[in-house]
């Protein structure tokens, strides 16, 4: 059953008898396959109460809540927030409050860039039991679908994982601590700012052409992959006009993509040159 933000009122007035005080989980749904959860998610959605939802949470895994759990969406979009965090934070207190177990799903891991520390102290804050389940992130998500190690004995010997997104909306980053070749760079949201983040990086010493593999809906069932270079970037992104969500991963590893996938995959798309 799935409630919208206007109905929100009527569900929280609602009585509800649960026999246990309320708790919130905070649940990584991982980066669209549903094959990809843990086995401690998949026990919690199954069982669900309550499903409070992001945008990037995909329809294969919200299908496998119950039909009688409230689902609620609160995804944002770039953009467009239709519920800001300050009203999903209080949101999460109100409905535990009422003596639900309250599964908030979030893509990927809710630790890395899913804003799940500041749900934690929110609901920690109000007096409320707060419960992590970890997921599998974009990066190592991605990385797997497409056969391309983050890092590799002889090319990268470290990896970063970078929000493209700063709290102004670019990003505010350390590029000289970017420039090293053999390490590789996980840019999450970073179509929008691909022709800053493109320049900072090359203006800083990366090489022009440093591959780029740019996973889009990274392990769905549609997802797509283009492989460019630093310098070709945002010209990739526009030809082809890739959609969020959308993973660019950076360095001397992209090039084991090739490699990795049988001859003839139909995975396979051809470099944008």
């Amino acid at each position: 059953m799935t409630y919208s933000v206007s109905s929100l009122d009527k569900l929280l007035s609602g009585s509800f008898t649960g026999g246990e005080p309320g708790a919130v989980w905070l649940v990584g749904a991982g980066p669209g396959d549903a094959g990809l959860l843990t086995v401690k998610a998949l026990r919690l959605i199954e069982n669900a109460e309550v499903v409070v939802y992001d945008r990037l949470v995909s329809a294969e895994i919200l299908a496998l809540a119950p039909a009688t759990a409230l689902c609620i969406d609160v995804g944002k979009t770039p953009g467009f927030h239709g519920m800001k965090q300050a009203q999903i934070n209080q949101l999460l207190v109100d409905l535990a409050a009422t003596g639900r177990q309250v599964i908030r799903l979030k893509g990927g891991d809710p630790f890395i860039f899913g804003r799940g520390g500041e749900e934690m102290s929110w609901v920690q804050q109000a007096g409320i039991a707060c419960h992590i389940v970890p997921g599998i992130t974009a990066a190592t998500g991605c990385a797997a679908a497409t056969g391309i190690p983050l890092t590799h004995r002889d090319m990268a010997q470290s990896v970063r994982f970078i929000t493209g997104h700063g709290r102004d909306g670019k990003p505010q980053l350390d590029w000289q601590s970017l420039q090293d070749e053999r390490q590789t760079l996980v840019f999450y949201m970073g179509l929008t700012w691909c022709q800053a983040l493109s320049d900072r990086l090359v203006g800083h010493g990366r090489d022009a052409a440093t591959p780029v593999a740019i996973v889009e809906r990274g392990t769905r069932r549609d997802q797509r992959v283009m492989i460019t270079t630093l310098q070709q970037l945002a010209a990739c992104v526009a030809q082809q006009q890739l959609q969020s969500p959308s993973l660019l991963i950076v360095g001397e590893v992209v090039k084991m993509y090739r490699q990795a996938l049988p001859q003839g995959s139909q995975e396979r798309l051809m470099p944008v040159t």
